[in-house]
């Protein structure tokens, strides 16, 4: 399979713009989630639930998109915050937390135009 590229599987009109709608919603609490925390743990959580029903549509490259989003900054979170004491984390969250914006706002355009993220 070539970078960006996803097997495609038979899903109905209806299901698809289901899926559609539920990515954005995803894409919405991880937005909030930036500032409250909260809804990002909710975003995940239905990541993770319906990650099976998006496999083989264009949603399925977003949702691994968002996890790994949610992972990742998870993981430069808790090492920025571990090394705060040292002033080094201060950096480290506000490049994280940057980081975080330019993944959601790239995940939300390439949602718009109904592009798959890259692999």
């Amino acid at each position: 399979m070539q970078e960006g590229s996803f097997d495609v599987r038979p899903v109905d009109g209806q299901q698809l713009q289901s899926l559609r709608q539920l990515t954005l919603a995803v894409y919405v609490l991880y937005a909030v989630g930036i500032f409250t925390g909260l809804p990002a743990l909710i975003a995940i959580i239905i990541n993770h639930v319906k990650y099976g029903d998006t496999v083989g549509t264009l949603y399925q490259s977003h949702f691994r998109w968002q996890i790994r989003s949610f992972w990742w900054g998870l993981v430069w979170a808790c090492v920025g915050w571990a090394t705060a004491v040292f002033g080094l984390g201060l950096v480290i969250l506000a490049l994280n937390w940057f980081w975080l914006v330019y993944r959601l706002v790239r995940g939300f355009l390439n949602w718009n135009d109904g592009k798959p993220m890259p692999v």
